[in-house]
Order: C-alpha cells, then sequence, then structure tokens
C-alpha cells in the first residue's frame, strides 16, 4: 500500500499544480489496481514482486489491458494474469454487456410492435413500460458502436495457428416475412495458448455460398495471419476460400458433421456401424495407421454401401489433417466442437428474443455476447500451453508429446 499512497501522493501533486489529471477518474483507477493486487495475492499466496520458493500455488504471469465505463469515465485497467487462468477481478461484471444488448434488442422489438407472447412477458419481467423510441435508438447506437468496434478490430497482433469456422442460424423479420440467417462466427487459438473470437458476420440462408468467402477475406484484410489449420464443415464456398486466402494452411473437415454426412447416405440400421468405422479412423495413434484403417474400412463399406465409400475417398484429405498436427492437440482440433460449444450459447441467450426484429438487432445482441466470451477466455485457462503450439513446425516424429502438456 506504499506504493499506492505515493502514487495518490504524486497524483495530487500534480493536479494541484495545475496539471491535466482528472482526479477521481485517477482515484478510482488507483483503487481498482490496489483491490485486484489484492486479490491476486490472495490466489497466489505471495505479495507482488516476491517469489514463493516451494510453488504451493498458482503465480503471477504478467497483465492484460482492459477497458472499464464507470460513472466517472472510462477507465484503463491493467488486469493481473496468474498461470492457470482462474482469476476474475470482483470489480467487473462478465455479463453486463451482452445483458443491455439484449434489454435494447427486447425494447426494440417492443416499440416497433413485432413482439411475441413471450417477449412481452420479459419486457414486464424487466421493468420497461412507456419507453419512447428515441430512447431505444439512443441506446442501440451506442451499442452498435461498441459492437463494430469489436467487429472491426485489427488483427495484425493475433497469430493463430489454429482457427475454426462455423455458422448457426436465427429467425430474423425483414421484407414483411420470417427467414432464417446464418451467424457466421470465426474463433481462433493464439500462440499465448488463449482461444479468441475472430470474427462475426450475418448472412441470409441464400447468399452463405458467397458469403463464407466475404468473411474469411475479411479476416485477413484485418490483420490475421500465422494460421496453419483451419477447422470447419465443407459449407458451400468455404473451403476454396481457405485455399485462396491462407495459403500453405491445411484444411479439417470436422469429423462429427462428415460422420452425419455418412449416417445419411445408409439405413437407420446401419448408422451405428458407419459412425463406429470412422471413430475407428480418427482414435488410431498416427497418421499412418489412420491411412491404413481408412482404407480397410473404405473396402469394407464399399459393396453394401458405395456411397458411404466415395465420401470417405473423397474426404480423406480433410478428415486426417490433424494428424500432422501435434498429438496433445488432435481431440480439439479434428472437429469443430469447440465452436459448436460457443454456438450452442449464442442460442441459448437468444431464444428469449425468438424471432429479431431486424438484421443489426443479431448483430448487437450476438456481438456482444461474442465480445464478453472473448474477455473471459482472455482471463480464463490457456486452451492450449504455448510450449506444445510450439511443437506445430516441428519434426512430425518430435509431435508425439505427453497428454499432460495440454491445458484442460
Amino acid at each position: 500500500m506504499a506504493d499506492d499512497s505515493m502514487t495518490l501522493l504524486e497524483m495530487f501533486r500534480t493536479a494541484s499544480a495545475g496539471g491535466d489529471v482528472d482526479v477521481l477518474r485517477e482515484g478510482v483507477r488507483i483503487l481498482a489496481q490496489a483491490i485486484m493486487e489484492a486479490e491476486v495475492t490472495e490466489v497466489t499466496g505471495v505479495p507482488r514482486g516476491e517469489r514463493d520458493p516451494e510453488r504451493r500455488r498458482t503465480h503471477r504471469n504478467g497483465y492484460r489491458d482492459r477497458r472499464w465505463d464507470t460513472r466517472v469515465g472510462t477507465i484503463e485497467l491493467a488486469i493481473p494474469r496468474v498461470r492457470d487462468g482462474n482469476y476474475f477481478p470482483s470489480l467487473l461484471e462478465p455479463r453486463r454487456r451482452a445483458e443491455r444488448a439484449l434489454l435494447a434488442v427486447v425494447q426494440e422489438a417492443y416499440v416497433a410492435g413485432v413482439s411475441t407472447r413471450r417477449v412481452d412477458d420479459l419486457v414486464r419481467a424487466l421493468g420497461i413500460e412507456g419507453i419512447s423510441k428515441s430512447e431505444v435508438s439512443r441506446i442501440c447506437a451506442a451499442l452498435d458502436a461498441e459492437v463494430e468496434a469489436f467487429r472491426t478490430r485489427s488483427l495484425a497482433e493475433i497469430a493463430c495457428p489454429y482457427l475454426w469456422l462455423d455458422a448457426t442460424y436465427l429467425k430474423v423479420r425483414e421484407g414483411g416475412r420470417v427467414v432464417s440467417m446464418a451467424v457466421l462466427v470465426a474463433t481462433g487459438v493464439a500462440l499465448t495458448g488463449e482461444r479468441r473470437v475472430l470474427g462475426l458476420e450475418l448472412s441470409a440462408g441464400h447468399d452463405e455460398g458467397s458469403a463464407w468467402p466475404r468473411f474469411v477475406r475479411s479476416l485477413v484484410e484485418r490483420g490475421l495471419h500465422g494460421v496453419r489449420l483451419v477447422i470447419s464443415d465443407d459449407h458451400a464456398g468455404l473451403v476454396k476460400a481457405v485455399d485462396e486466402q491462407f495459403l500453405g494452411a491445411a484444411w479439417q473437415r470436422c469429423r462429427v458433421h462428415l460422420t452425419r454426412n455418412a449416417q445419411d447416405l445408409v439405413p437407420r440400421s446401419a448408422r451405428s456401424m458407419v459412425a463406429s468405422a470412422i471413430r475407428m479412423v480418427i482414435e488410431q495413434p498416427d497418421g499412418m495407421s489412420a491411412r491404413e484403417q481408412l482404407d480397410r474400412v473404405i473396402d469394407g463399406l464399399r459393396p453394401r454401401f458405395p456411397a458411404v465409400a466415395d465420401l470417405l475417398t473423397r474426404a480423406e484429405a480433410g478428415l486426417l489433417a490433424h494428424f500432422d498436427f501435434p498429438e496433445p492437440h488432435r481431440r480439439q482440433i479434428r472437429s469443430t466442437n469447440p465452436l459448436e460449444r460457443l454456438n450452442k450459447e449464442i442460442k441459448r441467450r437468444t431464444a428469449v428474443v425468438g424471432i429479431f426484429p431486424t438484421r443489426a438487432s443479431v448483430i448487437r445482441l450476438v456481438g456482444m455476447i461474442l465480445a464478453e466470451q472473448d474477455d473471459e477466455w482472455q482471463d480464463g485457462r490457456r486452451y492450449f500451453r504455448p510450449e506444445t503450439l510450439a511443437l506445430i513446425d516441428a519434426e512430425p516424429d518430435l509431435q508425439e508429446v505427453p497428454a499432460m502438456l495440454i491445458a484442460s
């Protein structure tokens, strides 16, 4: 606390000397920093600047910057990080922004007169009565600016060797009709090990084939680089866009989606068998064994199910691409499941709206959900440990490392 006292004293001396210092805002910042330092000291058991020779707990791991909106203005905080990523400042509210966005969407639907009974009930539960159109516009404009800044931010400082691309679908009122729209989402893992939300776009269902190339190109234009493997389903236009925009990167076809595609080609009684056959290929210990097993599966399926055999033959390169990457990463990079979980969270949080009144309202709410998730991923446990990510460029025989190196 002595350092904090000296900082406060210097601030007030500067202010009294006519310096350009907002005393109240700077005081809140210093107090917030002191609280976070005290909380991290409780987590680690060691004050800042000291070491625990026995390492009985986790230890500090630098800082990350974050803006904090308060009644005295926006404050730039330096949030302490700990090695196992289990610290989040008690001062901050991790779900606040998305709840504001949800409130704005509900208000917009209510004012526009297109809300359902479920939304009406939610409006009353939130205590919204007699809100004006101008008030809704003011709230939405502020949120839209924040989402736009998040969606268009530069990615030049984020090298992501792994990139996941997938879509989820929401209902939107447009042109007097209710239509299905695809929410395109991109996430990745940075070289530091954290997962990051990289992009968001909205596309009409009939335009999805051309939307994917635009979306992938926008990620590159914003500075995304270092991509070594893209994991996605076989969306129309997506694979070609990956080949064109990420030169030298491999493409992993989601094995879950591929399994479903294969099951659609056989009678219901044979679906379990087909799924088991594909799983046997994926669970091989190395790429050579997987290719040999895939050949056996294709030969075994061809007499009864030639369509499935042809599908697996065409999908071989994409299905087995993950075997060329470090063993500790393979379970996560062989499917879009990590992104599917995020899509389920989007579905859960948007379910209270049901049918969105406009495209902008979709971007507003989903954008806030993703911005929150990006913050939480940076504050939380690393998805992969940095030392395992360094193995991506190692020789293949050096990539077989103990699974304990992967962060759970």
